[in-house]
């Protein structure tokens, strides 16, 4: 069992009709048939969303997927339509809300891996390949793989784990020619993504995308290339043979599998409150990658 420890009652707005909770975003979709995305200062950690939020992270990931978004518009076309508030919409939402296009979206997570860790690192010391995908031998924890690679995921529900899958199931459930647009996409967003990060001492070690079609083609969606989405690791501590440290919320994953949280994570119970100086130093590490990214003080 997991997902929610305590789901949020949506907040109703005049003129929006609430669709969904996620993870950290709330849907909702206007009187013209555009969705409202509100992201959240919600956190997950091991298929729980904590009872603990972390200040301006909804903010962080928004504003630092529409620094991405610019950067890959010649590559493909985003969803975002405007960032302008709702008419009736609480302050709070400000910077952290997308009007975007309503899409028909694509079920499969596509994650690009340039590097090798995670559950991709796991599958290797099985099997010596990720999705079915053949890497060489002597690779470990933080390895630079020979090229990147396109590792897609079915989607799952809220509290379920994303499985990965091969790329011929991706072929199979949504068509060989969406299949091929699907892994050409993630794997040239990966590359200018990861050329861009380099230049700003960061390692793009994985991220995953989210895809629509909007009658036209295909579309990007969703958040990209966050802290969430992706594993960006400090390039002048960069070693394989061990975990790296990174700019995401592994400090909530370590205090909660630790002795003090007094947690076990084997078990039914949901996770406790996270203590102040775990929400402190989570979000100093989302405002440092914001701002080693973009090269923008956060305001």
């Amino acid at each position: 069992m997991s997902g929610f420890v305590e789901k949020p009652e949506p907040l109703q707005v005049p003129g929006l009709v609430h669709l969904h909770t996620g993870k950290v975003r709330d849907l909702y979709q206007n009187e013209a048939g555009d969705l409202v995305m509100v992201a959240s200062d919600r956190i997950s950690a091991y298929d729980w969303v904590l009872p603990t939020e972390i200040p301006d992270k909804g903010r962080v990931l928004t504003q630092l997927s529409l620094w991405w978004f610019d950067r890959l518009a010649d590559l493909i076309p985003n969803h975002v339509i405007s960032t302008d508030l709702p008419a009736g919409a609480p302050a709070d939402w400000a910077g952290r809300t997308l009007i975007c296009r309503s899409l028909r979206m694509v079920p499969v997570e596509c994650v690009a891996r340039g590097y090798l860790t995670g559950s991709g690192l796991a599958e290797y010391k099985e099997s010596r390949t990720v999705c079915g995908l053949a890497l060489p031998e002597g690779l470990t924890d933080g390895s630079e793989l020979p090229a990147p690679i396109f590792t897609p995921a079915t989607k799952a529900a809220v509290g379920d784990h994303d499985e990965n899958v091969s790329y011929e199931e991706v072929a199979r459930q949504v068509g060989a020619e969406t299949a091929a647009q699907l892994r050409q996409s993630t794997l040239a967003i990966y590359s200018r993504a990861r050329d861009i990060a380099r230049d700003r001492g960061i390692i793009l070690a994985d991220t995953k995308f989210e895809f629509g079609h909007d009658g036209d083609g295909l579309v990007l969606a969703d958040e990209v290339l966050t802290p969430d989405s992706s594993r960006f690791w400090p390039a002048d501590t960069w070693e394989p043979g061990h975990a790296q440290p990174s700019y995401d919320k592994q400090y909530v994953r370590d205090w909660l599998t630790s002795p003090a949280s007094g947690w076990d994570r084997t078990s039914e119970q949901p996770p406790p409150p996270l203590p102040e100086r775990v929400v402190e130093a989570t979000r100093a590490k989302y405002l440092e990658a914001y701002e080693l990214l973009t090269g923008h003080a956060w305001a």
